[in-house]
Protein backbone atom coordinates (compact mmCIF):
# COMPACT_ATOMS: atom_id res chain seq x y z
CA UNK A 1 0.00 0.00 0.00
CA UNK A 2 1.37 3.46 -0.83
CA UNK A 3 2.25 5.73 2.05
CA UNK A 4 0.90 8.80 0.30
CA UNK A 5 0.19 10.29 -3.11
CA UNK A 6 2.36 13.23 -4.11
CA UNK A 7 1.42 14.88 -7.41
CA UNK A 8 -0.22 11.61 -8.50
CA UNK A 9 2.76 9.41 -7.72
CA UNK A 10 2.43 6.85 -4.89
CA UNK A 11 5.06 6.78 -2.15
CA UNK A 12 5.61 3.51 -0.30
CA UNK A 13 8.09 4.90 2.23
CA UNK A 14 8.17 8.30 3.87
CA UNK A 15 11.10 10.53 2.89
CA UNK A 16 14.10 10.37 5.21
CA UNK A 17 14.44 14.15 5.38
CA UNK A 18 10.75 14.70 6.19
CA UNK A 19 10.38 16.92 9.24
CA UNK A 20 7.02 17.34 10.98
CA UNK A 21 6.98 20.08 13.63
CA UNK A 22 5.37 19.16 16.96
CA UNK A 23 2.55 21.66 16.53
CA UNK A 24 1.66 20.60 12.98
CA UNK A 25 -0.64 17.80 14.13
CA UNK A 26 -3.43 18.55 16.54
CA UNK A 27 -5.53 15.74 18.02
CA UNK A 28 -8.96 16.46 19.42
CA UNK A 29 -10.00 14.06 22.13
CA UNK A 30 -13.57 13.55 23.17
CA UNK A 31 -14.75 16.55 25.15
CA UNK A 32 -15.30 15.77 28.79
CA UNK A 33 -17.07 18.14 31.12
CA UNK A 34 -15.06 17.09 34.18
CA UNK A 35 -13.26 14.23 35.88
CA UNK A 36 -16.49 12.41 36.70
CA UNK A 37 -17.51 12.57 33.05
CA UNK A 38 -14.17 11.06 32.00
CA UNK A 39 -14.38 8.36 34.65
CA UNK A 40 -17.95 7.46 33.66
CA UNK A 41 -16.84 7.26 30.04
CA UNK A 42 -14.06 4.79 30.89
CA UNK A 43 -16.49 2.61 32.85
CA UNK A 44 -19.19 2.53 30.14
CA UNK A 45 -16.69 1.96 27.33
CA UNK A 46 -15.76 -1.41 28.88
CA UNK A 47 -19.33 -2.27 29.98
CA UNK A 48 -18.27 -2.39 33.60
CA UNK A 49 -20.65 -2.56 36.52
CA UNK A 50 -20.66 0.79 38.24
CA UNK A 51 -21.31 -0.92 41.58
CA UNK A 52 -18.24 -3.15 41.21
CA UNK A 53 -15.53 -1.00 39.66
CA UNK A 54 -12.12 -2.62 39.03
CA UNK A 55 -10.36 0.37 40.50
CA UNK A 56 -6.85 -0.67 39.42
CA UNK A 57 -7.71 -0.91 35.71
CA UNK A 58 -9.83 2.25 35.72
CA UNK A 59 -7.08 4.17 37.51
CA UNK A 60 -4.53 3.03 34.94
CA UNK A 61 -6.68 4.18 32.01
CA UNK A 62 -7.46 7.46 33.76
CA UNK A 63 -3.77 8.18 34.23
CA UNK A 64 -3.13 7.36 30.57
CA UNK A 65 -5.65 10.03 29.54
CA UNK A 66 -4.01 12.50 31.92
CA UNK A 67 -0.60 11.76 30.43
CA UNK A 68 -2.00 12.07 26.88
CA UNK A 69 -3.46 15.50 27.68
CA UNK A 70 -0.11 16.65 28.99
CA UNK A 71 1.72 15.43 25.89
CA UNK A 72 -0.74 17.27 23.63
CA UNK A 73 -0.21 20.42 25.68
CA UNK A 74 -3.84 20.57 26.69
CA UNK A 75 -4.68 22.64 29.71
CA UNK A 76 -5.50 20.38 32.66
CA UNK A 77 -7.92 21.56 35.29
CA UNK A 78 -7.05 20.99 38.91
CA UNK A 79 -10.13 18.83 39.42
CA UNK A 80 -8.73 16.20 37.03
CA UNK A 81 -5.62 15.93 39.19
CA UNK A 82 -7.74 15.75 42.34
CA UNK A 83 -9.67 12.84 40.85
CA UNK A 84 -6.39 11.13 39.94
CA UNK A 85 -5.22 11.49 43.54
CA UNK A 86 -8.55 10.14 44.78
CA UNK A 87 -8.31 7.09 42.51
CA UNK A 88 -4.75 6.47 43.68
CA UNK A 89 -5.89 6.65 47.30
CA UNK A 90 -8.77 4.22 46.71
CA UNK A 91 -6.42 1.85 44.89
CA UNK A 92 -3.92 1.92 47.72
CA UNK A 93 -6.61 1.36 50.33
CA UNK A 94 -7.92 -1.66 48.43
CA UNK A 95 -4.41 -3.11 48.05
CA UNK A 96 -3.45 -2.70 51.72
CA UNK A 97 -4.73 -5.30 54.19
CA UNK A 98 -7.64 -4.10 56.28
CA UNK A 99 -7.31 -4.22 60.07
CA UNK A 100 -10.07 -6.14 61.88
CA UNK A 101 -12.88 -3.93 63.16
CA UNK A 102 -15.20 -4.43 66.08
CA UNK A 103 -18.17 -3.02 64.18
CA UNK A 104 -18.03 -5.65 61.47
CA UNK A 105 -16.95 -5.16 57.88
CA UNK A 106 -15.32 -1.89 56.90
CA UNK A 107 -16.96 0.39 54.39
CA UNK A 108 -15.93 -0.16 50.76
CA UNK A 109 -13.40 2.56 49.75
CA UNK A 110 -15.21 2.85 46.44
CA UNK A 111 -18.57 3.69 48.05
CA UNK A 112 -18.14 7.47 47.97
CA UNK A 113 -16.89 7.37 44.37
CA UNK A 114 -19.77 5.13 43.32
CA UNK A 115 -22.28 7.47 44.97
CA UNK A 116 -20.82 10.48 43.17
CA UNK A 117 -20.79 8.62 39.83
CA UNK A 118 -24.45 7.55 40.21
CA UNK A 119 -25.50 11.05 41.16
CA UNK A 120 -23.56 12.56 38.26
CA UNK A 121 -25.06 10.04 35.82
CA UNK A 122 -28.59 10.93 36.92
CA UNK A 123 -27.91 14.64 36.57
CA UNK A 124 -26.29 14.21 33.15
CA UNK A 125 -29.16 12.06 31.90
CA UNK A 126 -31.68 14.65 33.10
CA UNK A 127 -29.67 17.39 31.37
CA UNK A 128 -29.65 15.39 28.11
CA UNK A 129 -33.43 14.88 28.35
CA UNK A 130 -33.93 18.59 28.91
CA UNK A 131 -31.61 19.41 26.02
CA UNK A 132 -33.71 17.24 23.68
CA UNK A 133 -36.78 19.35 24.40
CA UNK A 134 -37.60 21.99 21.79
CA UNK A 135 -35.99 25.25 22.84
CA UNK A 136 -37.25 28.66 21.91
CA UNK A 137 -35.00 30.55 19.49
CA UNK A 138 -32.83 27.44 19.03
CA UNK A 139 -35.12 24.76 17.60
CA UNK A 140 -38.33 26.74 17.28
CA UNK A 141 -39.13 30.37 16.68
CA UNK A 142 -42.24 32.36 17.32
CA UNK A 143 -43.95 33.25 14.10
CA UNK A 144 -45.69 36.53 13.66
CA UNK A 145 -47.44 37.85 10.62
CA UNK A 146 -49.37 40.98 9.89
CA UNK A 147 -52.12 41.10 7.35
CA UNK A 148 -51.29 43.41 4.48
CA UNK A 149 -53.28 46.59 4.08
CA UNK A 150 -55.69 45.76 1.31
CA UNK A 151 -57.35 49.05 0.54
CA UNK A 152 -59.65 48.54 -2.38
CA UNK A 153 -59.12 51.24 -4.97
CA UNK A 154 -61.85 51.27 -7.56
CA UNK A 155 -60.63 53.03 -10.69
CA UNK A 156 -63.01 55.23 -12.57
CA UNK A 157 -64.16 53.88 -15.95
CA UNK A 158 -62.05 55.15 -18.79
CA UNK A 159 -64.76 55.40 -21.47
CA UNK A 160 -64.93 57.97 -24.21
CA UNK A 161 -68.18 59.94 -24.42
CA UNK A 162 -68.48 59.13 -28.11
CA UNK A 163 -68.34 55.40 -27.38
CA UNK A 164 -71.03 55.83 -24.73
CA UNK A 165 -73.34 57.66 -27.17
CA UNK A 166 -72.83 55.00 -29.82
CA UNK A 167 -73.74 52.26 -27.34
CA UNK A 168 -76.84 54.24 -26.29
CA UNK A 169 -77.89 54.57 -29.93
CA UNK A 170 -77.69 50.80 -30.38
CA UNK A 171 -79.80 50.26 -27.28
CA UNK A 172 -82.42 52.74 -28.49
CA UNK A 173 -82.51 51.04 -31.89
CA UNK A 174 -83.14 47.65 -30.27
CA UNK A 175 -85.80 49.15 -28.00
CA UNK A 176 -87.54 50.71 -31.02
CA UNK A 177 -88.10 47.23 -32.45
CA UNK A 178 -90.17 46.27 -29.41
CA UNK A 179 -92.30 49.46 -29.12
CA UNK A 180 -96.08 49.01 -29.19
CA UNK A 181 -99.16 51.11 -28.58
CA UNK A 182 -101.86 50.11 -26.19
CA UNK A 183 -105.22 51.44 -27.37
CA UNK A 184 -108.13 51.38 -24.99
CA UNK A 185 -111.51 52.97 -24.89
CA UNK A 186 -111.68 56.39 -23.32
CA UNK A 187 -113.80 56.14 -20.15
CA UNK A 188 -114.89 59.79 -20.53
CA UNK A 189 -117.31 60.68 -23.35
CA UNK A 190 -117.84 64.21 -24.66
CA UNK A 191 -121.35 63.35 -25.77
CA UNK A 192 -122.27 62.03 -22.34
CA UNK A 193 -120.76 65.11 -20.69
CA UNK A 194 -122.88 67.40 -22.95
CA UNK A 195 -126.01 65.69 -21.72
CA UNK A 196 -124.94 66.03 -18.09
CA UNK A 197 -124.27 69.76 -18.54
CA UNK A 198 -127.69 70.36 -20.04
CA UNK A 199 -129.39 68.42 -17.24
CA UNK A 200 -127.48 70.37 -14.61
CA UNK A 201 -128.42 73.78 -16.06
CA UNK A 202 -132.21 73.66 -16.01
CA UNK A 203 -133.64 77.18 -16.36
CA UNK A 204 -131.19 79.09 -14.11
CA UNK A 205 -127.71 80.58 -14.30
CA UNK A 206 -124.78 78.61 -12.94
CA UNK A 207 -121.18 79.41 -12.34
CA UNK A 208 -118.90 78.24 -15.12
CA UNK A 209 -116.42 76.64 -12.72
CA UNK A 210 -119.08 74.57 -10.96
CA UNK A 211 -119.20 72.13 -13.89
CA UNK A 212 -115.60 71.01 -13.38
CA UNK A 213 -114.77 68.23 -10.91
CA UNK A 214 -111.13 68.27 -9.75
CA UNK A 215 -111.30 64.61 -8.69
CA UNK A 216 -111.62 63.55 -12.33
CA UNK A 217 -108.18 64.97 -13.04
CA UNK A 218 -106.97 66.68 -16.14
CA UNK A 219 -108.85 64.35 -18.46
CA UNK A 220 -112.18 65.12 -16.83
CA UNK A 221 -111.56 68.89 -17.04
CA UNK A 222 -110.72 68.65 -20.76
CA UNK A 223 -113.77 66.53 -21.53
CA UNK A 224 -116.06 68.98 -19.70
CA UNK A 225 -114.56 71.94 -21.55
CA UNK A 226 -114.99 70.20 -24.91
CA UNK A 227 -118.57 69.35 -24.05
CA UNK A 228 -119.38 73.01 -23.20
CA UNK A 229 -117.69 74.22 -26.41
CA UNK A 230 -119.78 71.78 -28.45
CA UNK A 231 -122.93 73.10 -26.71
CA UNK A 232 -121.89 76.68 -27.50
CA UNK A 233 -121.26 75.71 -31.10
CA UNK A 234 -124.73 74.12 -31.29
CA UNK A 235 -126.19 77.24 -29.60
CA UNK A 236 -127.68 75.17 -26.78
CA UNK A 237 -125.99 77.23 -24.04
CA UNK A 238 -124.60 80.74 -23.74
CA UNK A 239 -121.92 82.31 -21.57
CA UNK A 240 -122.43 85.65 -19.83
CA UNK A 241 -120.06 88.06 -18.01
CA UNK A 242 -121.15 91.42 -16.56
CA UNK A 243 -117.71 93.06 -16.61
CA UNK A 244 -114.08 92.16 -17.27
CA UNK A 245 -112.58 89.72 -14.74
CA UNK A 246 -116.05 89.07 -13.34
CA UNK A 247 -117.37 85.50 -12.83
CA UNK A 248 -118.61 83.71 -15.95
CA UNK A 249 -122.10 82.23 -15.87
CA UNK A 250 -123.70 79.61 -18.04
CA UNK A 251 -127.34 79.65 -19.09
CA UNK A 252 -129.38 77.24 -21.15
CA UNK A 253 -130.81 78.78 -24.33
Amino acid sequence: MPFALVQGEPLTNPPQDLYIPPDALEVFLEAFEGPLDLLLYLIKRQNLDILDIPIAEVTRQYMEYIAMMRELRLELAAEYLVMAAMLAEIKSRMLLPRPPSDEGEDEDPRAELIRRLQEYERIRRAAEDIDELPRLERDIALASAQAPDREAVRPEPDVDLRELLLALREVMARAQMFTHHHIQREPLSVRERMSRVLEALGDEFRDFTSFFDAEEGRGGVVVTLLAMLELLKSQLIELMQNEPFAPIYVRRV
